[in-house]
């Protein structure tokens, strides 16, 4: 098991700039409104043969009104909870305050390791500065750092390493996971999702639209089930996109989307698929990604004998003509249908990886050519000769012919939907392609 390090402290001092230097990524939103980083973030350090998992905490606020404070604030203790080694970092230009003195009480409640960073020591001048945070009385030591330019960062480093256990890391098989992102417009109930099947508070849920900023990624084996999940921050219309913390999110999903193996796109049951919800699903297509629908609150819908069926229609006839996908109607307050959810996304999965032997597929499909041939164009006779999958990640099939050029649009679609037919590709997009032979 890996060594976890914690990075806490009041809002506003760098954390998620020195994460981010550490991590060597863009993982976590830097902006300078306080607040920003709602949920932990996790990201893997490799620093001279020793690997350990460093956690991005929101900012440590005690007695605040704001909601979102407070939930941050549960944030950070889970955070500390979690951690071998905890980084306290403080701010030099700020000086030694109220609030330090708050995070270094509750940091030596915790028992834990300590490594006192001053951050935005941008120049030597600055060092003499930091010794006041020695008044905290809980590191004989301060390293001194300059996060945004990474000085100081190698000594803090040999400081973490120093400390941590030398346990063997177990191999990380995290790469060659079924990476699931959660996605959908704000308030569908994704981080409700994320959690119910965790067990535990992972993600911040509050009935605010927009809590979910950062896309988090974490590790889901349960239940026979065995994947990374990325719960993103809901996608909405550009023209809502005002802070620019929205927009560092919205960019954020779409990226999870990208690097996802399957997404499982949330819609709330008493709106229906709306404009937006196509955007993310023509995105997930664009991107060759598997897709699962959940209809999430069915609990709330009144219903008839055929509630569930006449819907799932509606659905196909705004989606089409990309169909044959699995649509799951789920409650995730009530813990409803949720396994069953990760059932369809697993399938998807299989189906997407699916490789079809050659010899299998040109029986299968030449004889369906041989039925229905394409339209002869200027009395010109397409003759279509073997058929071969590439090696790609989504489903990408090759169809050789005498004049590739004059093979239309829906006689590709209708060969797609052979396809589709005669070898199980349900939730995933085909890629057809005509080639000379």
């Amino acid at each position: 098991m890996s060594n976890i390090v914690a990075i806490v402290g009041r809002p506003n001092v760098g954390k998620s700039t020195l994460f981010n230097r550490l991590t060597e990524s863009r993982q976590a939103i830097v902006d300078e409104a306080s607040g920003v980083t709602r949920d932990r973030h996790y990201g893997k350090v490799d620093w001279n043969g020793k690997e350990f998992t460093l956690i991005d905490t929101g900012g440590y606020i005690k007695g605040s009104d704001d909601i979102f404070e407070e939930e941050i604030r549960k944030q950070v203790l889970i955070a500390i909870d979690e951690a071998d080694l905890i980084i306290f970092v403080v701010d030099v230009t700020s000086g030694l305050t109220d609030l330090d003195q708050q995070v270094a009480n509750v940091l030596r409640r915790s028992k834990k390791k300590i490594v006192l960073v001053s951050n935005k020591v941008d120049n030597s001048g600055r060092i003499p500065e930091s010794s006041i945070f020695y008044r905290l009385g809980i590191a004989n030591e301060i390293h001194h750092v300059s996060a945004i330019s990474g000085s100081g960062t190698g000594e803090l480093l040999d400081e973490i390493v120093a400390n941590l256990d030398d346990n063997p890391v177990s191999e990380d098989q995290e790469d060659g996971l079924l990476k699931l992102a959660i996605v959908g417009r704000p308030n569908v109930g994704k981080s409700s999702l994320t959690n119910a099947l965790l067990g535990k508070d992972q993600n911040i849920v509050t009935n605010i639209a927009g809590t979910t900023r950062d896309a988090v990624a974490t590790r889901f084996n349960a239940f026979g089930f065995d994947m990374q999940i990325i719960d993103t921050a809901g996608l909405r219309k550009k023209t809502k996109v005002e802070e620019d913390i929205e927009f560092y999110s919205v960019m954020r999903s779409i990226r999870a989307i990208e690097n996802a193996d399957v997404c499982l796109l949330m819609i709330e049951a008493n709106e229906g698929i709306m404009a937006q919800d196509l955007n993310v699903l023509n995105l997930a297509i664009k991107n060759k990604k598997g897709l699962v629908i959940v209809v999430n609150k069915w609990d709330i819908v009144e219903k008839e004998s055929n509630t569930a069926k006449a819907y799932e229609e509606a659905i196909k006839q705004r989606i089409a003509p990309f169909t044959d996908v699995p649509i799951v109607f789920t409650s995730v307050i009530k813990k409803q249908r949720i396994l069953k959810a990760l059932e369809e996304v697993v399938k998807v999965y299989e189906n997407r990886t699916r490789k079809i032997p050659t010899s299998k597929l040109n029986n299968v499909m030449l004889d369906v050519v041989a039925k229905n041939p394409p339209p002869a164009i200027k009395g010109k006779y397409i003759k279509i000769k073997f058929v071969n999958q590439l090696p790609t990640l989504a489903p990408t099939f090759v169809f050789y012919c005498n004049l590739p050029q004059y093979v239309k649009e829906p006689y590709k679609r209708f060969l797609e939907n052979k396809i589709r037919e005669n070898f199980d590709y349900t939730g995933v997009p085909i890629q057809i392609f005509m080639r000379k032979k």
